[in-house]
């Protein structure tokens, strides 16, 4: 890919790691004084600096420290923070209307999402989109139509699996701190099944994993009790987790025969994110409900429910919808984001940023014992740390190396059931030499933490 300058409110941003400060610099830590006067000690904050600009593989705070970024807002800006496509068509749409109401006089831009992520998602079936504001939204809404359309309550969801923040997604969620201690009740009829974690799992197949899945289901829910599986194709913050080939599609044709909703949450793994359009490509899995958000609309809020028409169709008039819900703004970016990642190329892009960070992290991992696996698809990258010669988790290694690379100028992400994985979420946007940099600024930390 060309590297390109990004238009940020006029001038051109300089695509490159640049420390004025320290970090966090002092206009920074006057905004934190600030946060903590005004905002709820609850919203917490991975890096303590404020961002003024953004765009293609760099982020810029407000003493002027330009910071590589592997982090992409979790996963948001796919595309870039400010693409040239996404920028040119809200601002379009700012000028014509901020909001309506879908629900109230529609606009034809929520029907070209829907047309083109009905274009877009696994299967030639037919199929129906409908639009939300968020991930946990979307997610929740999912199991809505699930129930409706099955007239039954169970959900199934999976180990180390993340899906909102939402009391139903609280309730989906596996991971206790900080997502769900002291938020209940949660919804009932949830329960859990075990992932496929070919890390922890000693070699074990993907099907095998799946039958022992089916078998938990069928003897704690039984399957006339169940409307949906839940699943994440790639677990986020459960830490990456790449399931064993055959795991997705065991669990996919067991529902498929026992009329179980399959729900796919690529809410961070969809949008070309994984070098496929949606994880579940990989392996071929066509799910009846697939949910998005995240890079769907380049940093705008949007999120949508996707699947079999006689699925999606199921609740009564009146029964989906929300105000915000398919905003034009964020509808607008999301058409540009999707002609984006045809027109450049991304997939392709999402795979090479694989094979570069790979070969790289996994020629660390063969010098430091302490790095337990690198795993992870196209530009969905993790590395597990662990004590050396184990698989005991390490998340105090884990926080201090993600600590030295911030007050290096990189961003870069933590998740884990156990709180020791790094993950790293590059922009495809990002020019090789910012993809380079960043590996050697890791490369030297986990020297220097030896």
């Amino acid at each position: 890919m060309t590297q390109r300058a990004t238009v940020t409110g006029g001038p051109f941003l300089p695509q490159r790691r640049r420390l004025v400060t320290e970090i966090p610099g002092p206009r920074s830590r006057d905004l934190l004084a600030r946060k903590g006067a005004a905002v709820p000690r609850g919203v917490g904050t991975t890096l303590p600096v404020f961002a003024v600009a953004a765009g293609d593989g760099v982020v810029v705070d407000v003493d002027g420290n330009s910071f590589i970024d592997f982090g992409s807002g979790i996963a948001v800006t796919t595309v870039g923070n400010s693409a040239p496509r996404v920028v040119e068509a809200v601002t379009a749409q700012v000028q014509a209307f901020t909001h309506t109401c879908f629900m109230v006089t529609p606009y034809d831009t929520y029907i070209r999402v829907a047309e083109e992520l009905n274009r877009l998602t696994p299967g030639d079936h037919d199929k129906r989109t409908v639009l939300f504001n968020s991930g946990a939204e979307a997610v929740e809404n999912a199991v809505k139509i699930a129930r409706s359309y099955t007239k039954r309550q169970a959900v199934v969801a999976f180990d180390h699996g993340y899906h909102g923040r939402t009391n139903l997604t609280m309730a989906l969620t596996a991971k206790n701190m900080p997502y769900k201690s002291g938020f209940g009740p949660f919804a009932g009829e949830v329960y859990r099944a075990p992932l496929s974690y070919p890390f922890r799992d000693g070699g074990r197949d993907g099907a095998e994993a799946a039958r022992e899945a089916v078998d938990v289901i069928e003897k704690q829910v039984g399957v006339d009790n169940l409307a949906a599986l839940v699943i994440e194709p790639i677990q986020g913050e459960g830490g990456f987790i790449v399931p064993a080939p055959g795991f997705l599609a065991t669990l996919a044709e067991w529902c498929r025969a026992n009329d179980v909703v399959f729900i796919a949450d690529e809410v961070q793994t969809g949008f070309a994110r994984t070098g496929e359009m949606f994880a579940v490509d990989h392996e071929g899995v066509v799910p009846d409900l697939i949910v998005t958000a995240k890079g769907i609309a380049g940093g705008l809020p949007l999120a949508a429910v996707t699947g079999r028409a006689e699925i999606v169709d199921a609740p009564h008039v009146g029964g989906l919808g929300g105000t915000y819900g398919g905003n034009p703004l964020a509808c607008a970016a999301a058409l540009a984001v999707v002609e984006t990642i045809e027109s450049d190329g991304l997939l392709d892009r999402a795979r090479a940023i694989e094979k570069t960070m790979k070969e790289r992290l996994t020629a660390l991992r063969q010098s430091d014992p302490r790095i337990g696996e690198v795993r992870g698809r196209g530009a969905m990258i993790a590395v597990e740390l662990v004590e050396p010669g184990s698989t005991t988790p390490d998340p105090d290694l884990t926080k201090r190396v993600a600590a030295a690379a911030h007050a290096d100028g990189l961003v870069v992400l933590t998740c884990g059931t156990y709180g020791n994985v790094l993950r790293f979420l590059p922009p495809l946007s990002m020019p090789d030499h910012l993809l380079t940099e960043g590996l050697d600024v890791l490369e030297r930390i986990f020297e220097a933490t030896r």
